[in-house]
């Protein structure tokens, strides 16, 4: 088990959040076991109500966790969006941006809880690129209720917040055998 604390761009602070951080875990079926949770003034951000699990594009114009897998140096990857409503999206990538095509695949994120001062949401990320090794960048996307957004990852580039950054790929897991 690992604990993983995502930093927001020092362009898009939020003092609504505290902190947010990432438990990660393998289950014995191989699946990588995620669980978010943001601390902080809940009534400040914007939380969407909770939905039945749905594929849904563009999650990250809201309030979204994200998760970006490689297998060993890559190129390829795929990248999950989790609202904390229960929907959904994952996408596959040849390389840095290239492709984006659905995953064909199926999630069932569920909300674990939330408060005035947390929100927490776990998932279950089967199934995983092959490889002995994977390369994890995670990240979120906060809207406060005026709608601005703040962006969090484990490793920021200079310049603009860019989730889908090689260098943002900075937790490495080794994969059960």
């Amino acid at each position: 088990m690992q604990i993983a604390s995502l930093q927001p761009h020092p362009d898009t602070p939020c003092s609504a959040v505290k902190a947010i951080q990432v438990l990660l875990r393998f289950r014995p079926d191989g699946a990588l076991l995620l669980d978010y949770r943001i601390e902080g003034d809940m009534v400040a951000l914007r939380i969407p109500d909770p939905v039945p699990p749905a594929r849904v594009d563009g999650l990250w114009q809201h309030t979204c966790l994200e998760a970006f897998v490689m297998a060993g140096e890559g190129p390829g990857y795929r990248e999950f969006n989790l609202s904390p409503s229960g929907a959904w999206q994952a996408y596959d990538f040849r390389g840095y941006r290239d492709g984006g095509e659905p995953a064909a695949i199926a999630l069932s994120p569920s909300l674990c809880g939330r408060s005035p001062q947390a929100c927490s949401l776990a998932v279950a990320l089967s199934p995983l690129p092959p490889g002995p090794v994977l390369r994890l960048g995670l990240s979120a996307v906060i809207e406060e209720t005026n709608g601005r957004l703040s962006y969090w990852a484990l490793r920021h580039p200079s310049g603009r917040p860019d989730f889908h950054y090689t260098g943002a790929f900075a937790l490495t897991l080794e994969q059960l055998a």
